[in-house]
């Protein structure tokens, strides 16, 4: 059954003609331009004609092909503009690097001997600088992961060094054998950081005035001043199989360490296994003080 073109619905402005090969407005369109109405020049029937006109199609019997087509090919040229202009800036980024390193490497070819010795010295200063920096730490006791006697002991620890990772810990505590694993390695790793354990129970002044109720609780101190605490497992992805490296960005968080990796990416972000194994127990006493442990182990 063929359908009839009068049958259609009527277009929202009146239907084009074409003379030859250039397409023209209806007289009545060109008549009412004439006299500036709506659909003369800049009105919407002209507007929409220049939309039609541009690509390529005659309302409404037919054209969306060719509409799906011109749509394509600016969606195409849209991409392919945008393309040259990343392609261009890749181009002024490394041109600018180049310069930047021929006009050292020039400088470096201008330098006389004295120029080039003086270098050499300076560089030399700053690795022995380095060097005996290290060393001092070591006197300190940097470089290794170990237990002070006594609260006394702690507050003479915390005066000599700058940065100190102190964890609280107690016997019968299985995750504080967790928590000594990995600050054993990190301690031989961040020689600028010292790193010590305390027996909670043989500390009760020194846990009462840091207001430690969980076990196990590492003290984050700089320059004598407690700057942040990490209570149990909760900051470290909230499970026992946390990685050294989850510990470590934990501590460079609170800049007690000079970390090198992205502080904004967590490493426990990419773990699959983010649950918790943790079982909530009743208030252990140490000498009339309550404490939260986080083991499940009496």
């Amino acid at each position: 059954m063929s359908v009839r073109k009068d049958s259609l619905p009527r277009p929202p402005f009146p239907p084009m003609t074409r003379s030859g090969s250039r397409e023209t407005l209806p007289e009545r369109d060109k008549a009412g331009r004439e006299r500036g109405e709506g659909s003369g020049a800049g009105g919407a029937g002209e507007r929409r004609w220049c939309y039609l006109r541009a690509v390529g199609t005659r309302w409404p019997w037919g054209g969306s092909e060719e509409i799906t087509l011109y749509l394509k090919m600016a969606a195409d040229t849209s991409v392919e503009i945008l393309q040259k202009v990343l392609e261009n800036e890749i181009l002024q980024t490394a041109k600018v690097v180049e310069e930047h390193l021929d006009a050292e490497m020039q400088k470096l070819d201008q330098m006389d001997e004295d120029e080039l010795e003086h270098l050499k010295q300076r560089r030399l200063e700053a690795l022995k600088k380095a060097q005996q920096q290290k060393q001092e730490w070591l006197s300190k006791g940097h470089g290794e992961y170990r237990e002070i006697p006594s609260e006394r002991d702690f507050f003479q620890e915390v005066k000599e060094s700058k940065n100190v990772v102190c964890h609280f810990y107690r016997d019968t505590t299985f995750r504080c054998q967790i928590m000594d694993k990995h600050l054993t390695v990190l301690a031989k790793k961040h020689v600028e950081t010292k790193f010590l354990k305390l027996n909670a129970e043989k500390s009760p002044f020194l846990c009462e005035r840091l207001r430690i109720k969980v076990i196990p609780t590492v003290a984050l101190i700089k320059d004598g001043k407690t700057q942040d605490y990490i209570v149990g497992f909760t900051d470290l992805g909230n499970t026992d199989d946390f990685t050294t490296e989850t510990l470590e960005w934990r501590l460079g968080c609170a800049d007690i360490i000079n970390y090198s990796g992205n502080l904004m990416e967590p490493p426990f972000q990419s773990q699959k296994k983010f649950g918790t194994s943790f079982t909530k127990l009743d208030k252990k006493t140490i000498r009339g003080k309550k404490y939260d442990s986080d083991s499940d182990d009496d």
